[in-house]
């Protein structure tokens, strides 16, 4: 936060000074002068100062949010919480949390000590690092209260108050109050472990710009209770599995697909695919990753993920993705 406020001060310095070469190219006597200095240095004047605004208010939204206040929680950290913050943080927070490989890329298992660079990874690194943290009591969240740790799930702020970028487009805000705490106990229940490399988001003035221009709005504050629909193979049900699942974070809310954007590429709506098969068809080819014509899944789709999924839940999964559209 610092160095991004200083540049923002470097940038508010430039704007007074390419300001002021505007004011003496137009007050110059040679109309050349007036005509390509005051063009070209107002035109600089104006461009910096867009940055300024655009930056401050990326700054504002992300680091003085004006958050929800975490709630004053323990978790009671049961057998059953702990089993079922397991299943749930083996269908998502290990995709991008878990240990990585030689190469830095996320392994997909064991342990959660995360410090993968998402944001070099995914081609926006000019934004900054976006590391994924260490869930183990070996890293930041041993500091972290079970309401902060609620408040991170909930919505996407840190201990410190501040916005985190990629938690922020992932569905966890709309996990209910129980499986919230189901996934803080087991995570208070694991080993410690540590990481090599520094995590968290450290985002630069460029982040800061793009973000204040409404390129990466920051996502809205989850509700301040949500209780869970029903267990059941229905399509109400479907959807839940959907978001702890993490299917939405990828193809969007309604699982309809999402369109391609400066930011990712498109990610395709799964829902005609699923109406063909049936429901036999559909647990094959999510616990396999190969489809019904023989073509495998892209590495970009996680199905070793929904391949852990329960019966139930995958039959509930069906369920939504072949029910109309709401």
């Amino acid at each position: 936060m610092i160095g991004n406020i200083l540049v923002l001060i470097l940038v508010l310095a430039l704007v007074f000074l390419f300001g002021w070469l505007t004011y003496r190219a137009v007050r110059a006597r040679k109309l050349w002068v007036k005509i390509a200095g005051g063009v070209g240095a107002g035109l600089v004047t104006l461009i910096l100062a867009a940055m300024v605004f655009l930056g401050g208010k990326g700054i504002a939204v992300t680091y003085f949010p004006d958050e929800p206040t975490a709630p004053d929680l323990t978790v009671a950290g049961t057998p059953d919480q702990i089993a079922r913050g397991e299943y749930l943080v083996s269908l998502s927070c290990v995709g991008c949390h878990g240990a990585v490989d030689a190469s830095g890329n996320p392994s997909g298992e064991l342990p959660l000590t995360g410090g993968w660079n998402i944001a070099e990874a995914e081609g926006f690194g000019f934004m900054g690092s976006m590391v994924t943290e260490n869930l183990t009591p070996g890293g930041k969240l041993a500091g972290y209260s079970d309401g902060e740790l609620f408040r991170v799930l909930r919505h996407s702020v840190d201990q410190a108050g501040v916005k985190l970028g990629f938690m922020d487009f992932l569905p966890y805000k709309e996990l209910s109050d129980a499986d919230t705490e189901a996934i803080i106990a087991y995570l208070r229940s694991v080993e410690p472990a540590e990481t090599a490399v520094a995590t968290g988001d450290k985002m630069n003035f460029v982040g800061a710009v793009l973000t204040g221009s409404g390129m990466l709005p920051p996502g809205g504050w989850g509700a301040e209770t949500i209780t869970a629909p029903p267990e059941g193979v229905t399509a109400e049900y479907g959807q839940y599995v959907a978001t702890f699942g993490e299917c939405r974070g990828c193809h969007g809310p309604d699982m309809t697909g999402v369109a391609e954007s400066a930011m990712s590429p498109a990610i395709p709506n799964p829902r005609p695919l699923v109406n063909e098969l049936s429901q036999e068809e559909f647990f094959e080819m999510m616990r396999s990753g190969v489809k019904p014509d023989g073509t495998t899944f892209p590495d970009t789709m996680p199905w070793q993920n929904a391949a852990k999924m329960t019966d139930d839940d995958l039959a509930a999964l069906y369920a939504y993705l072949t029910a109309p559209v709401k």
